[in-house]
């Protein structure tokens, strides 16, 4: 009711402020490296990363450094891991639905995915996005057969240094909502949900004060990591 309230009684600044920021915030690049590749020894194990410029590692000065190599390093001593990287900056969840339903059907043991900034900004709705991604979801188990489908929670956006006041607190407030219901959905459909609460802390924020820092970067590969260890190999998952 309250976000109702404000966004009636803040409109015309929530949108001024928005559009500035889109205007004037730095735009960092989709680090280089390999997207697509087997690395490691051991059981063969089929992953997909997926989504925006998160899932991309925007923030990063390499793959390696984002978040696909933070998975890959934590996983190559076990597994044998055959790995394709599909993110963009600025996807939301229906445009990454309509990107991987073109692709031909291949069966992947894991699936991560990092969307809801975007959906977010866009002015979506709470039940419109979980119904996306709900579709995603089905989609992930249905064309691509995956096993195991690992969903990043929304990042606290009210503590992103990018975002002036008030938009920094409408939008934060709105990214709580969207975050509770996600991890609502994920139980629902037995999927593993990472939390995103890391980002709180403003010194791990990339440049750009929007996205990931490396050691961002780092902890949600090991949170990754632990989940994949535990449904395939032999590590206990973190509390």
């Amino acid at each position: 009711m309250i976000q109702a309230v404000a966004k009636v009684l803040l409109g015309p600044l929530l949108l001024a402020q928005g559009r500035r920021v889109r205007r004037t915030a730095l735009k960092l690049p989709e680090p280089p490296g390999q997207r697509q590749g087997v690395v490691g020894q051991g059981q063969p194990l089929r992953l997909l990363v997926t989504g925006d410029s998160a899932a991309a590692g925007v923030g990063a000065e390499s793959q390696d450094e984002g978040l696909l190599g933070k998975i890959l390093s934590g996983l190559t001593d076990t597994f044998e891991v055959e790995y394709r990287l599909i993110a963009k900056t600025g996807a939301k969840t229906p445009s990454t639905i309509g990107r991987l339903a073109r692709l031909d059907p291949v069966a992947y043991d894991v699936v991560v995915t990092s969307l809801g900034v975007n959906d977010l900004t866009s002015g979506t709705s709470s039940d419109e996005w979980i119904s996306d991604q709900q579709q995603l979801i089905n989609l992930l188990r249905g064309h691509f057969s995956a096993q195991q489908v690992i969903v990043a929670g929304l990042p606290p956006v009210g503590h992103f240094p990018l975002l002036p006041q008030p938009l920094r607190w409408y939008l934060g407030n709105k990214a709580r909502r969207f975050d509770r219901a996600l991890r609502q959905l994920t139980d629902d459909l037995d999927c593993d949900y990472i939390p995103m609460d890391i980002v709180k802390d403003q010194s791990l924020i990339a440049a750009d004060g929007f996205h990931p820092g490396p050691k961002v970067y780092e902890m949600w590969g090991r949170e990754v990591v632990s989940r994949i260890m535990h449904r395939h190999g032999s590590i206990p998952v973190s509390p």
